[in-house]
């Protein structure tokens, strides 16, 4: 199975394209959807929350309130690593469990959003392929600060906090630029979504797991000669 791997910077657009895969029948992992599972009330993520941060990143029904905790972590290195330790191995975790349940109901490729994938280091031996999303810096800062009601300079902090996307560029199979219309977007998604299910890895997979499935077989049926 071919697991690409999603990544970009805040607000570029990841989410648009994860659902254009979604749509055209990729199997897709969010990391936000796992990232708000992992904290939610009763769970051991949300207990370490509360624990290191205080009942006051709750809202009033006891959920956690992400817009709060994210105020407090982008303003202080030492607790964004406090809370990244926290949830990145309970996230990773139930990541993992899906991509083996994919694996093994025999789908060919499967992507995984990953905000953090260069900045972690951790996921990238499993990547085959890795895919950046951008957009033009002015774009990002307008999103950003609409999508989460910001101020720009609290914005401009939060996309710091991450790796540059020049970087992240440099380092990926593929760059889609979000910064046009959705038509464009998708247009790039489509064309990168070709090479992937074209890609010689899925033969090679798949030719490996028949060779696996008859030798498997090849060994059954001579423990059973042995015994009967």
């Amino acid at each position: 199975m071919l697991i690409v791997g999603l990544t970009g910077g805040l607000a570029t657009g990841k989410s648009t394209v994860l659902k254009i895969f979604r749509e055209h029948g990729i199997k897709v992992i969010d990391a936000d959807q796992i990232a708000r599972k992992v904290l939610l009330p009763g769970t051991k993520g949300w207990n370490q929350v509360i624990e290191n941060f205080g009942e006051e990143v709750l809202d009033e029904c006891g959920s956690i309130n992400r817009r709060k905790l994210g105020e407090i972590v982008f303003e202080n290195k030492e607790k964004r690593k406090k809370l990244n330790a926290i949830t990145h191995p309970k996230i990773q975790w139930e990541m993992m469990i899906l991509v083996a349940k994919y694996f093994f109901s025999g789908h060919d490729c499967i992507v995984l959003e990953l905000p953090l994938l260069f900045e972690t280091g951790k996921m990238m031996l499993f990547m085959h392929k890795i895919i950046t999303v951008v957009c033009k810096d002015k774009q990002q800062l307008e999103r950003l600060c609409n999508r989460d009601e910001l101020g720009e300079s609290s914005a401009l902090t939060r996309i710091r906090c991450q790796m540059p996307l020049e970087i992240k560029v440099a380092n990926s199979d593929f760059v889609i630029d979000n910064s046009n219309d959705i038509e464009v977007t998708s247009h790039q998604t489509m064309i990168i979504m070709k090479q992937l299910k074209s890609s010689k890895y899925i033969w090679i997979m798949r030719a490996k797991i028949l060779l696996l499935i008859f030798f498997f077989i090849l060994i059954i049926n001579l423990i059973i000669a042995l015994l009967y």
